[in-house]
């Protein structure tokens, strides 16, 4: 599998195995234990790697969401729970999904190796999220390293995507609707505001897609082909098992 393929088919498992874990039934029961709903703990657990920060700040690292609402769902949430702590508990969150899920998984030693190596390359300029959550402890146990690492990787490609957006002069909000109509409204925006999307804008978000690409690649490119190849086995084990009946 050349660089290319390796980035784009790793990428297509990371952005939904990454994220598996966020509205789970434990997940949700986790932040009620803090008195937060299951979109209060997913924003300040998401968001509370940067720390007990103004809500401009998760504005423009969440990127997507509708302004108002994502920063009273943020000021909403830390008049509750501290965000530094609420932070841990999501990732706590995320390792036992990792137990609960992969614990009889094979390989995930070698995967947790290549994405280490990926994580590692990376220069975190510009890139908030994905800055945050990597300088987060990893768990010692493969399972919970192994989906600890694949939503480390997520926020990696999407910091990047969100740069290359901006870049690209697609307003975040229309790069939203394009990929996302359907949840448009649940990211805080009303159905009034959705935009009018032309094939320029269509042509531009591809562009940003192709740009996205090629940064991601630049910290996949530190892999051999056996890394590589580990990379995708443990990717594709871990979304079979979650897949499996």
């Amino acid at each position: 599998m050349d660089l290319d393929d390796l980035v784009a088919s790793a990428s297509a498992v990371i952005v939904d195995l990454g994220a598996a874990f966020y509205f789970t039934p434990a997940t949700i029961a986790r932040g009620a234990e803090l008195g937060l709903d299951a979109f209060g703990f997913y924003t300040l657990g998401r968001g509370g790697v940067l720390g007990n920060v103004e809500a401009p700040v998760i504005v423009s690292a969440f990127g997507y969401f509708e302004p108002a609402t994502l920063s009273a769902m943020w000021d909403a949430a830390r008049a509750i729970s501290e965000p530094r702590a609420t932070a841990a508990a999501f990732m706590e969150c995320n390792h036992e999904f990792g137990r609960e899920h992969f614990s009889d998984l094979e390989g995930l030693d070698a995967f947790c190796e290549a994405a280490e190596a990926i994580v590692t390359s990376v220069h975190p300029a510009g890139l908030a999220l994905f800055a945050g959550l990597a300088a987060e402890p990893l768990p010692g146990d493969p399972p919970a390293r192994a989906m600890h690492l694949t939503s480390v990787l997520r926020e990696f490609r999407g910091s990047v995507h969100l740069l290359c957006v901006v870049a690209a002069r697609v307003e975040p909000k229309m790069a939203h609707y394009i990929r996302r109509p359907g949840v448009f409204e649940i990211f805080g925006y009303s159905a009034d505001e959705v935009p009018e999307v032309t094939d320029l804008d269509r042509q531009a978000l591809h562009q940003a897609d192709q740009m996205t690409n090629r940064l991601v690649a630049g910290a996949y490119s530190v892999l051999d082909e056996a890394a590589g190849q580990a990379l995708m086995a443990g990717l594709t084990t871990m979304s079979g098992a979650l897949a499996a009946p």
